[in-house]
């Protein structure tokens, strides 16, 4: 496993790998989510690159960039044991040097729910998840179906610029108690993290409902809105029934549906979301 630090490393390391290239980008603090990522990769490509990069374009003014835990020494020992072979940690100065003025802006799918709540965020996104493209050149790409937002905007900008890049998506590895692994989770009081499962049952209803015949996405907005409501310490950002592909809302669910939600436990936000067939 190699760990490096600027472009020119990376770009000289890459031309040395001539078969297929997996790549997870990731800010860190690594959970078991990262590692079936990577897991996925390592099975199905030649070699395997990760970045490290807590993206600052991506976080608002409100937001606790500053706060977002980071603890690289541990990183790399996971990663090692995954057999990673490249591991790529920039500073901020490699990635947006003093002149940088280039911005992707991905439309309509990043007009909803975290980019309702979070303006700005998914050009950040979109932004740094390119450029990463740009210089690892991978055959695929990784990323978990917690950030379901986040690949469908990556998938519809890899389609629109023709990058011919393969977006996998891994189902969200989940605690005993259905809990989303997060690296955010670390700053749940103990109570906060007893109240967050609230979000994991809420999805479950969801998904129960429509197992069940249930249709009518406004009911099903209805009923897990009133069950997130029944805890004292959840505050509700979004509640969501929508089409799968394109993130825009439904009344009535005749496709593949997403279940996703925006919770904040303290001060804590937390996001979740469930597939509905």
């Amino acid at each position: 496993m190699q760990v490096i630090e600027t472009i020119a490393e990376l770009m000289a390391l890459r031309q040395q790998l001539s078969d297929a290239v997996g790549f997870v980008p990731t800010m860190g603090y690594l959970h078991q989510g990262h590692l079936a990522l990577v897991k996925r990769a390592r099975t199905e490509n030649s070699a395997v690159v990760v970045s490290i990069y807590v993206n600052p374009a991506q976080f608002g003014l409100r937001e606790d960039f500053a706060g977002y835990p980071r603890e690289l020494d541990r990183d790399f020992e996971l990663l090692q044991r995954e057999k990673a072979d490249i591991i790529f940690v920039p500073s901020d100065a490699e990635m947006y040097p003093p002149e940088f003025s280039s911005w992707i802006d991905v439309q309509k799918v990043t007009e909803r729910l975290e980019g309702a709540s979070r303006p700005g965020h998914f050009r950040g996104v979109a932004t740094i998840v390119a450029k990463l493209f740009n210089l690892v050149q991978p055959s695929r790409a990784y990323f978990g179906q917690k950030d379901a937002q986040q690949a469908v905007v990556v998938k519809r900008m890899v389609a629109d610029l023709d990058m011919g890049i393969e977006i996998v998506v891994v189902p969200t590895v989940r605690e005993s108690d259905g809990l989303a692994m997060s690296s955010r989770n670390v700053h749940l009081s103990p109570e906060g993290r007893r109240a967050a499962t609230v979000l994991f049952k809420a999805l479950t209803l969801a998904q129960q409902l429509g197992r069940g015949g249930e249709k009518d996405a406004e009911e099903i907005r209805r009923q897990i809105t009133s069950l997130i409501q029944k805890e004292p310490l959840a505050g509700i950002d979004y509640v969501s029934i929508a089409d799968a592909r394109t993130l825009e809302e439904l009344s009535f669910i005749d496709r593949p549906a997403l279940a996703s939600l925006a919770v904040t436990i303290g001060r804590t936000r937390l996001i979740d979301n469930m597939p509905l067939e």
